[in-house]
């Protein structure tokens, strides 16, 4: 557009997603702290060459020099980057650990789905993201704890958050024993709709410590527990999303996952890609692409 010029600009940012373009380059989905989801070409990176060598992969935190215009008004959606530095680059710690780097994807595609409209700021859930992964390398909680609570707190920074007390259709105050995901969470005798759940007290509990970060009684869960609470959390997220994602089936939620997380040197994430492998035409549309 006339009067418009494309311009220099910092931020820093979680690289969410990475899909390839033409030959040498690459299309980068970034979380910005500034600036929201934004996507922007890496020129050469995938030369041996290239200047930005291992540091714009997924699950990275990094500061970014772009070029573009980060109000939109050129009407282009694609930023390029011109430098970047490393802040924390976390996917080199999920390489070869399963369990974390599976809950690292589905913490970036969550984080993709929940900023829908690129360049529209959201700090808290930059915040919330740079958080979850942070907590993840550091192996503190269980790999599924982690990946649960980012939900949740994504949720409910959308608006989503599940009645956990109060009746989700009434709201008559008390511990319900139902939960209907249509219904927006835990639910009253008098609102129970039909095929409602009935998760079991410490399930409710162990949600309620995950979205408030009562690490003490997360921790404390057993493993049935936490994966009850795994499944009524997905199915709440997807319910609002109306698709389902494509990482959540691939998280590990097996006897590894549920206590601490094992240090790294597992078999099995060095070949998967968060939301799959994809290719960019020239548009910058993408493509599933089989290898």
């Amino acid at each position: 557009m006339a009067g418009y010029r494309r311009q220099l600009y910092r931020d820093d940012a979680v690289v969410l997603r990475v899909q390839k373009l033409g030959e040498s380059d690459r299309i980068i989905t970034l979380l910005t702290r500034r600036h929201g989801r934004l996507r922007a070409v890496a020129r050469g990176i995938r030369r041996t060459t290239s200047k930005f060598g291992a540091r714009l992969e997924p699950f990275g935190h990094v500061d970014l020099q772009l070029a573009g215009d980060p109000k939109g008004n050129l009407g282009s959606s694609l930023h390029t980057v011109s430098q970047v530095e490393g802040i924390d680059l976390y996917g080199k710690r999920f390489l070869g650990d399963y369990p974390r780097y599976t809950a690292a994807s589905a913490i970036a595609e969550t984080a993709e789905r929940l900023t829908p409209v690129e360049r529209e700021p959201s700090l808290r859930l930059f915040q919330l993201t740079v958080g979850a992964l942070k907590a993840l390398s550091r192996g503190e909680h269980a790999t599924t704890l982690v990946l649960d609570a980012y939900l949740l707190r994504g949720m409910a920074l959308a608006g989503w958050a599940p009645a956990l007390i109060a009746c989700a259709v009434c709201g008559t105050p008390g511990r319900h024993r139902a939960f209907s995901v249509p219904a927006g969470g835990a639910v009253c005798p008098d609102c129970r709709p039909p095929g409602a759940a009935h998760p079991a007290p410490a399930t409710i509990d162990l949600m309620s410590a995950l979205t408030t970060g009562d690490w003490v009684i997360a921790d404390a869960t057993e493993a049935g527990v936490r994966r009850e609470c795994s499944g009524l959390v997905a199915a709440h997220l997807q319910w609002h999303l109306e698709r389902a994602l494509r990482s959540l089936p691939l998280v590990d939620r097996g006897p590894s996952a549920a206590g601490a997380v094992p240090p790294p040197g597992g078999a099995g994430a060095a070949t998967l890609r968060p939301h799959g492998d994809v290719e960019a035409g020239a548009d910058g549309a993408s493509r599933e692409r089989a290898e």
